[in-house]
């Protein structure tokens, strides 16, 4: 099991803020998963019904979505899951198809919209600490670009740099990919999104992944308070 601390400054700079941390081990993905496609395309349903003839600014008003989007106004910026969730709403788009083990979380996110990035956790180098990020700091993006981020972010760290920030996505450091088999989840979930929210989405994140693997273990299931 992975250890993961917040520091100091994360819970000055966010406070009521939640990280949920979910890890599993022993995870086998098959190439096709028919029933993790039965539930992409059963959510997929149920959000259209849902949001039938409404519009971004109704998907916008939902309490979770709320929350991220004043997070995100901080620093001009659009929360991208707001923008997934327009698109399978309301343009009838379908869920991406990347790997089972990333699928399991784009198809919990439309349910919940809880931000949540994921890690192999074999790539992870400790210490693994959610922190805060500084002026002038740089993450390497998944595309391999170096990109300077913005002060105050929410982000992870581990030995070789940032991991993830809310507001720029992962590194190309640490991905999931079709051979991972130890995955960390990181839910980011600023002030004013439920931390049962949070509980749920962990929930229904690991009932995804046991569709297609259901002898993975679970090694944590746990929240970070700010």
């Amino acid at each position: 099991m992975l250890s993961v601390f917040a520091t100091l400054a994360w819970h000055m700079a966010h406070p009521g803020a939640v990280i949920g941390l979910l890890e599993l081990s022993g995870i086998t993905q098959p190439q096709i998963s028919p029933r993790l496609d039965d539930r992409k395309r059963e959510i997929e349903g149920r959000l259209r019904e849902r949001y039938q003839g409404a519009t971004r600014k109704d998907i916008a008003a939902h309490p979770v979505m709320e929350a991220y989007i004043r997070y995100y106004k901080r620093f001009s910026k659009t929360y991208h899951v707001l923008l997934q969730a327009e698109s399978i709403a309301l343009k009838n788009k379908r869920l991406p198809d990347v790997c089972p083990l990333v699928d399991a979380v784009f198809i919990s996110e439309m349910e919940t919209f809880v931000l949540t990035a994921g890690h192999d956790v074999s790539q992870l180098q400790p210490p693994i600490l959610i922190d805060v990020s500084h002026e002038d700091e740089q993450m390497i993006q998944m595309d391999g670009t170096v990109k300077v981020i913005r002060a105050g972010d929410m982000v992870m760290r581990n030995a070789e740099g940032i991991s993830c920030s809310i507001l720029y996505g992962q590194c190309k450091r640490s991905p999931i990919t079709a051979q991972t088999s130890h995955v960390l989840y990181v839910m980011y979930a600023p002030s004013g999104v439920p931390q049962e929210t949070v509980i749920t989405h962990m929930h229904n994140i690991e009932g995804n992944i046991r569709l297609f693997s259901p002898d993975a273990i679970v090694e944590q299931n746990t929240l970070l308070y700010a």
